[in-house]
């Protein structure tokens, strides 16, 4: 595997080793010891979470806070999404900036997004399988989010704004500067 550190400190793109011949292909998705070294931090995943969304669907921007934060490994097994990480660790040099990365089914690529982040994702395929693992269990008490078009962060989602299924949840986020914080 080949971990691509991006712009924002602990945010990682990790490019598995495909070997692939007349029959398909085969990868290694997920190996703890080989993935702690690469983002260089002791990560332990406990809970493993799937979306099938359609064209035009953004998720997020979603997180956890205080105790029940969590890092995520993110990557697509069918279609393709545009993941948007948003950096929300209050004292950051990168805070309120926001890092995007092409997953797909046919890159295989994946996304490390550490704790402190806001997470969401648009698909831009006609339909996308979602897949990833975190390191702490879901607590709706703590449950935090960012309206998908802030103007602070301004995130290019390379996609017509009219034609965007959001869900009435996500409409209505608070802006960065409203946001619940991450600790």
């Amino acid at each position: 595997m080949n971990f691509i550190p991006t712009k924002l400190e602990g945010c990682y793109v990790i490019e598995p080793k495909i070997i692939s011949d007349e029959r398909g292909y085969f990868m290694e998705s997920f190996n703890e010891i080989t993935f702690q070294k690469g983002v260089n931090q002791p990560v332990h995943f406990v809970q493993d979470n799937q979306s099938y969304s359609s064209k035009g669907v953004i998720r997020g921007l979603h997180y956890q806070t205080g105790e029940h934060a969590q890092a995520k490994l993110v990557r697509v097994l069918q279609g393709e999404v545009l993941d948007v990480a948003v950096d929300i660790r209050p004292n950051s040099p990168t805070f309120g900036h926001y890092e995007a990365v092409v997953l797909s089914g046919e890159n295989q690529k994946q996304f490390f997004v550490p704790r402190g982040f806001a997470h969401g994702f648009l698909v831009l395929s006609d339909t996308a399988t979602f897949f990833y693992k975190c390191d702490n269990f879901y607590n709706k008490e703590s449950e935090g989010g960012i309206i998908y078009n802030d103007e602070t962060i301004n995130i290019n989602w390379e996609f017509p704004m009219e034609n965007l299924i959001i869900s009435e949840k996500d409409k209505v986020q608070p802006n960065l500067e409203n946001a619940k914080k991450a600790w």
